[in-house]
């Protein structure tokens, strides 16, 4: 008899102690980001150094975008209030414009502030080359981007991205339509 309580009291007391465990991103993508120099919407640098130690989602907009780019944004800053709402702390937002040449740090701005952006925490970037972001995005994020000869849409994935504090990518998510809102906010608080 008293083996048998010890036995089932050993089985509880394992079970409480892997719950009470810290928890992990569920099936963890773990890309690594490499450095990247870019010009904010506010003219100024920022790199790959000035996001460590903080959580980061991230995502490839431009600002004539007359299809998906709208509605990631406005999911953006759905998510950036949701943050700010449950007291999150060092949670970054970081747009990244696939239309370099015509997303200058103004229009950025312009765009930006068409969805309530608070620019505390939301980075828009640009000044790198196009080529520079097609290769950036496909050998970090495993995302297309392509600027196409003719007209001025340019192709990109619909992607919101969780990234570490060490600058790992965890996690994708849908950000034009059916974004998991509830999903990302329990991700970024597993990696807090």
């Amino acid at each position: 008899m008293k083996a048998r309580f010890l036995l089932i009291f050993l089985v509880i007391s394992t079970l409480l102690m892997t719950a009470c465990g810290k928890k992990e991103i569920e099936n963890p993508l773990n890309w690594p980001v490499k450095d990247f120099t870019a010009t904010t919407q506010d003219n100024k640098q920022l790199g790959l150094k000035d996001l460590k130690g903080k959580v980061w989602i991230s995502d490839f907009i431009f600002t004539s975008c007359v299809d998906v780019c709208p509605p990631m944004t406005s999911n953006m800053s759905k998510i950036q209030k949701m943050v700010k709402e449950e007291g999150l702390k060092d949670v970054e937002f970081v747009s990244f414009s696939v239309d370099p040449t015509v997303d200058t740090p103004e229009v950025l701005t312009r765009y930006a502030n068409q969805f309530g952006v608070d620019f505390k925490n939301w980075t828009f970037l640009t000044g790198y080359s196009q080529a520079f972001i097609e290769e950036y995005a496909m050998k970090n994020f495993k995302t297309i981007v392509k600027k196409p000869e003719e007209g001025n849409q340019v192709i990109h994935q619909t992607y919101l991205y969780l990234v570490d504090q060490e600058g790992n990518i965890q996690k994708s998510y849908k950000g034009d339509r059916d974004v998991p809102f509830d999903d990302i906010i329990n991700d970024i608080k597993v990696l807090q």
